[in-house]
């Protein structure tokens, strides 16, 4: 593992809450374009908290989510938050997911949270740089500790929940038989099965046994040829990789791309990219020889249109 990206990463702002599912739709309906008045929501915390029907804090987590994941940004005056045309495509009143009931959304949350510029350090750092399949708390917290940027000052406590939560994002709680508590609420992402739980060691540290987690690295047949196609455009456009070609390891291992952070094996990212000119209706196409393994840029993706054809059935 290693200090990632140049622009400082956000390592709080969730408030140690990962996302509940009702959060990232109220905050679209708040600010759908029919609703524009409230783009200063986030603005004034007591209409938010009468708004949303949250805490504070729980404000604070729902805006952090709803940014990351590309849901929301700032206005262009800066003064306030509108919804992204992402954001609005896929939640907004006649989007095509308002409720969160699809795998392919979950599929395409996570892409954004993972990508997110500036990187969310923890996400930054497991999916980018640790390349194992089995991880512990007690066996990341000193890792992560070392790669925090030289300017950022935070306690192991605070790495700690910041590491749960991201752990929370994806594996389900298990409160007290029959218990129901507002923290056992689980984030939809826990739906994809992107991380497991896969038993219990002994944390050489504190000499007591702890969870051990497991990355799911099978192919994934909820991440469609489409949805595939959408996130390797967007890899592209965000990269340094400025050509009307790139090359098959770039697209299955490089920082950011579909293969790392979907976690698919080579077959599985070879197996989309076969299927890539139809997905994209002939805009990339995928070329394989003894010499050659890449794709090439024919013609610009339209983004919107390939967005929408994830969801036609």
């Amino acid at each position: 593992m290693k200090n990632s990206s140049i622009a400082l990463p956000r390592l709080s702002g969730h408030e140690s809450f990962s996302c509940r599912y009702a959060w990232l739709p109220k905050i679209v309906q708040e600010l759908d374009i029919a609703q524009g008045s409230n783009r200063n929501l986030f603005k004034n915390s007591n209409l938010a908290m009468i708004r949303l029907g949250m805490g504070k804090n729980m404000v604070r987590s729902a805006k952090f989510w709803a940014e990351v994941s590309g849901i929301i940004a700032p206005t262009a005056e800066n003064d306030g938050h509108q919804l992204t045309q992402f954001g609005t495509r896929l939640l907004g009143h006649e989007g095509h997911d308002p409720y969160l009931e699809r795998q392919e959304t979950l599929w395409l949350l996570h892409w954004k949270i993972s990508t997110n510029q500036p990187p969310v350090f923890y996400w930054d750092q497991m999916l980018n740089f640790w390349h194992r399949q089995e991880f512990s708390l007690g066996e990341m917290l000193p890792i992560l500790k070392r790669e925090l940027p030289s300017s950022f000052k935070s306690s192991d406590r605070t790495l700690s929940d910041g590491f749960k939560v991201f752990l929370r994002t994806y594996v389900p709680t298990r409160g007290k038989k029959g218990e129901v508590l507002e923290d056992n609420l689980d984030c939809p992402l826990v739906e994809i099965d992107f991380i497991r739980t896969s038993g219990q060691r002994l944390d050489e540290h504190t000499g007591k046994q702890e969870l051990l987690y497991s990355f799911n690295y099978e192919d994934k047949s909820e991440i469609s040829d489409t949805l595939f196609a959408y996130c390797l455009n967007d890899y592209w456009a965000n990269s340094a990789h400025t050509g009307d070609t790139l090359a098959f390891n770039f697209i299955s291992s490089g920082k950011n791309s579909p293969g790392q952070i979907f976690k698919l094996p080579e077959q599985a990212v070879r197996a989309r990219l076969e299927q890539l000119s139809q997905a994209t209706d002939g805009a990339i196409d995928f070329m394989e020889s003894n010499t050659v393994q890449q794709v090439t840029r024919i013609a610009q993706l339209d983004e919107e249109t390939v967005l929408d054809n994830i969801y036609i059935d």
